[in-house]
């Protein structure tokens, strides 16, 4: 439609253009009269100015173009500069894509070597863990074993640290019962004041157990820390008993299938 618009009116403007040409080439009229030959000179210049002049086609053209026209013109440049880009973004990513298929093998192994070498250093430190001796701890785990390495060292514990001035044979037979290695010296320094002074003061000392727990059970050993109420009565003048708590750990051994005591530490610097 543009086109035929644009048709219709540069045949316009040549027909306009050809009548004015027409008018200037016009054969001159007769003799006019006199007061009118004066005026000729005058007038004669306008009209070869009109008849020699033509008007500026291509300029009017270009005035007169449609404004549709100019407009798809426009457009046409823009998608011609929008191709433009489109062809060397393209150009670009194409460029790019060989270096990434170069990198994406180089980052793989990387991460497989990084991959590999923590395995190893998580192999290494598990099986360390594995061979520490601390790790073996079963007092959490073996629930039949732990409650008998209480209850047997429970017993012990109250059975040589109990001592009666009219029994004395009593409480040597438990100290070589569940005694045993650096243990039975331990006991000899710490009931050493008790027996010196036993038959004097007719000294009665009881130990009884209140609470304990299992720090460590790994096979044959175990260590405890254990909780005792302690009971110590004078009967020779008067009778007068005092009280204690006391709280002190053992190491224990299993020996023919009895948890004895292998070790005392009652935490005295």
């Amino acid at each position: 439609m543009s086109t035929t618009r644009h048709l219709v009116n540069r045949r316009r403007r040549l027909a306009t253009v050809a009548a004015e040409r027409g008018g200037a080439t016009a054969p001159p009229r007769g003799p006019a009269e006199p007061g009118a030959s004066r005026a000729e000179p005058d007038s004669a210049p306008a009209a070869t100015a009109t008849a020699t002049e033509e008007p500026p086609v291509v300029r009017a053209a270009e005035d007169d173009a449609d404004p549709e026209d100019v407009a798809a013109s426009g457009t046409r440049g823009a998608d011609g500069r929008e191709e433009q880009r489109n062809e060397a973004d393209g150009k670009k990513r194409a460029s790019i894509r060989p270096r990434l298929r170069i990198g994406l093998p180089a980052v793989l192994c990387v991460l497989t070597v990084l991959l590999g070498a923590f395995a190893a250093l998580a192999f290494g430190s598990a099986a360390s863990l594995r061979d520490e001796p601390a790790r073996h701890n079963t007092a959490l785990t073996d629930i039949a074993r732990t409650s008998e390495v209480k209850g047997q060292v429970s017993e012990a514990v109250g059975a040589v640290f109990s001592y009666n001035y009219a029994a004395t044979a009593k409480s040597e037979q438990a100290a070589r019962t569940h005694l045993v290695g650096k243990a039975v010296q331990q006991h000899r320094d710490m009931l050493a004041q008790v027996r010196a002074q036993g038959q004097k003061q007719k000294l009665v000392l009881t130990t009884t157990v209140t609470d304990s727990g299992v720090e460590l059970l790994d096979g044959d050993r175990a260590r405890l820390l254990i909780y005792a109420d302690q009971s110590n009565t004078r009967t020779g003048t008067s009778d007068e008993t005092t009280y204690a708590a006391a709280m002190f750990a053992v190491d224990a051994v299993r020996r023919d299938g009895t948890w004895r005591i292998s070790a005392i530490d009652t935490f005295a610097r």
